[in-house]
């Protein structure tokens, strides 16, 4: 079973995520390997399914937008993905993976 890599640093998390862009609807698809997939809607020109991604995640966990950010990866399909102000385990839990799904 895959389990999601969460890094815990200075008030907050980072994980990997593989992007795939100009999908029908932006939504968050599980676990590959030990990353998020998600899905975005946006097409992957001039920065815009980046910014799709980080709208996307600062909704689903709750967080302001300039509280996620992309700090490896901007032009790469896996992307290293930071988010200020939650703890690994409510990141688990705003995107439905239990610790049970992720193995710990």
């Amino acid at each position: 079973m895959a389990n999601l890599a969460i890094r815990q640093v200075n008030q907050g998390v980072i994980f990997a995520a593989k992007i795939v862009p100009g999908s029908s609807r932006t939504a968050a698809c599980g676990l590959f390997d030990d990353m998020l997939k998600i899905k975005v809607a946006a097409a992957p020109e001039k920065g815009k399914a980046n910014q799709c991604l980080l709208r996307f995640l600062a909704e689903i966990l709750g967080v302001k937008r300039n509280a996620v950010s992309i700090i490896a990866g901007q032009t790469a399909a896996v992307k290293q993905v930071q988010v200020s102000g939650i703890s690994a385990d409510t990141l688990l839990r705003k995107l439905n993976l239990n610790k049970q799904d992720t193995g710990q």
